[in-house]
């Protein structure tokens, strides 16, 4: 048996279970000095099945130490998504001794001699730093026998009104409650029935306050809201959101019905969410997502293991010409696993004469900025001796940034897999930038400081040895290449 972390394809600066399924991260908390991430968890097989939480914590964001699975099915159903908060004030009566978690997530069983799924909120709290959990003995705390996709309840506390907000994804909408103790819920609001995508049922919402501009006195509300796969539409599940305002009750989207925006346009990042409760004094909104797509989840090519999440990143707003748009850069304790670089400036790639740079590991970060060019396209190549390659090219007639998987390795599981992701990008100042960071089994990329994301799967059948920049009808110069070794999270 191949040693843990050491297998086929294993990401070694992601998080992934120690072995089974794995799928939404969950529950995500900061509380005495550590980040809580939970997450749908299978511990009997490696394909979706009867949900736990599963449990990690960390330091820093980047190295995770497992812990025991937190939450088992029960009496009400299996555990499906959900959030995690701080009781700071004991507002549950839960806690007698200073402040608390408590876990707020979907019970999902059938109604009673009936095939129907049914979906309730639940309540689980910890006096020992999550450690172990006891179920609230009034669960369920909310149903709706009218609503059958009713879940992943995402909880914060609104200080303008003191009172705990839950945003539920009721089928193709979200729906607002308000809560005092949060066992005790009311209706508040619904928002999105004709707003945004609605290419699949709607999960795991957030909703969230952000400075725009880094401006503490002009801030927007951003929604989060995944969309579940629909065989008509290439993409899979992904993720949206929304940008508008909230008083407490009500959601107002400040873009038109029509207007879809798009967290990442890879086919990777789904059903992300943020943490709660991170301190004032660090004042960053930091989400994870999972790293794959209902497309093909079931069926990637990992036999010990599936599924990990992205890096965490973190998430800002800034004005644009069309409007108010997410920033997402991956958060700075990622330095902690950066190793030696290499440094390259002021290069020219001239028309169909490639340049070749050997990869001397096969984690790596690149940062690249290219800038004056009199090509029709230009760009860069991952490859092996296998000749399976990650193809990243820059369109300039079309301002269409792509990243190109269909021949990256193994693909045969799914006819979904090999693709062309692509997405609008326009140069400033003539120039693009990209970060990329390139583990054993993805690939993501952020555009110009973050503006576009690309977050995707790949399944080379050995690491990437070599990196090709390539200039296509005419030159593209590149100001500066910096390719950064980096460490596994998971030791030597």
């Amino acid at each position: 048996m191949t040693q843990r972390y050491k297998e086929k394809h294993r990401p070694q600066f992601h998080f992934s279970p120690e072995e089974k399924w794995m799928n939404d991260p969950n529950g995500m908390v900061f509380f005495n000095d550590e980040y809580h991430l939970f997450y749908q968890y299978h511990p009997f097989g490696t394909t979706w099945g009867p949900m736990h939480w599963g449990h990690a914590v960390s330091k820093d964001l980047i190295h995770w130490e497992h812990l025991p699975i937190a939450l088992y099915p029960d009496e009400h159903g299996t555990i499906f998504s959900g959030s995690a908060v701080v009781d700071w004030n004991n507002t549950t009566g839960f806690f007698e001794d200073g402040p608390g978690l408590v876990a707020i997530f979907t019970s999902a069983d059938n109604y009673p001699e009936s095939d129907r799924p049914r979906q309730r909120q639940s309540l689980a709290y910890s006096k020992d730093n999550g450690r172990t959990w006891v179920t609230y003995e009034g669960n369920p705390v909310l149903s709706d026998v009218n609503i059958t996709d009713y879940r992943d309840p995402k909880v914060f506390w609104h200080n303008e009104t003191n009172k705990w907000v839950m945003v539920l994804a009721t089928g193709q909408w979200v729906t607002i409650y308000t809560s005092q103790n949060l066992k005790n819920w009311e209706f508040a609001s619904e928002f999105g029935k004709q707003a945004g995508s609605h290419d699949g049922v709607w999960e795991c919402p957030d909703l969230f306050r952000l400075p725009v501009n880094g401006d503490e006195t002009n801030q927007k509300w951003v929604m989060f809201v995944s969309i579940g796969d629909n065989p008509q539409f290439k993409e899979g599940s992904r993720t949206q959101y929304f940008i508008g305002e909230f008083d407490g009750t009500t959601f107002v989207n400040d873009n038109p019905d029509e207007t879809v925006l798009w967290l990442d346009y890879g086919r990777d990042n789904y059903a992300g969410v943020s943490w709660s409760d991170i301190p004032a004094e660090d004042g960053r909104r930091i989400y994870i997502g999972w790293m794959s797509n209902w497309r093909y989840a079931n069926q990637v090519p990992t036999e010990e293991w599936r599924s990990a999440m992205t890096l965490p990143r973190e998430l800002s707003l800034t004005s644009s010409e069309s409007g108010v748009r997410i920033l997402q850069k991956v958060v700075s304790e990622i330095d902690s696993i950066r190793n030696g670089s290499e440094v390259y400036q002021e290069l020219t790639i001239e028309s169909n004469q490639p340049a070749l740079f050997n990869l001397f590991s096969p984690l790596n970060e690149m940062n690249i900025e290219f800038e004056e060019q009199t090509s029709n396209s230009f760009g860069f190549v991952f490859q092996n001796s296998d000749d399976e390659k990650v193809v990243i090219r820059y369109d300039v007639e079309k301002e269409l940034l792509s990243i190109g998987r269909t021949n990256v390795g193994d693909n045969s599981f799914s006819e979904s897999f090999p693709t062309v992701q692509e997405a609008s990008v326009k140069m400033e100042n003539n120039r693009i930038k990209l970060q990329i960071f390139l583990d054993a089994s993805s690939i993501e990329v952020l555009a110009n400081d973050g503006k576009v994301v690309f977050t995707s799967l790949i399944f080379p059948n050995q690491p990437y040895e070599q990196m090709v920049l390539f200039s296509e009808e005419g030159y593209t110069k590149v100001s500066s290449l910096t390719v950064t070794e980096l460490d596994s999270i998971w030791g030597k």
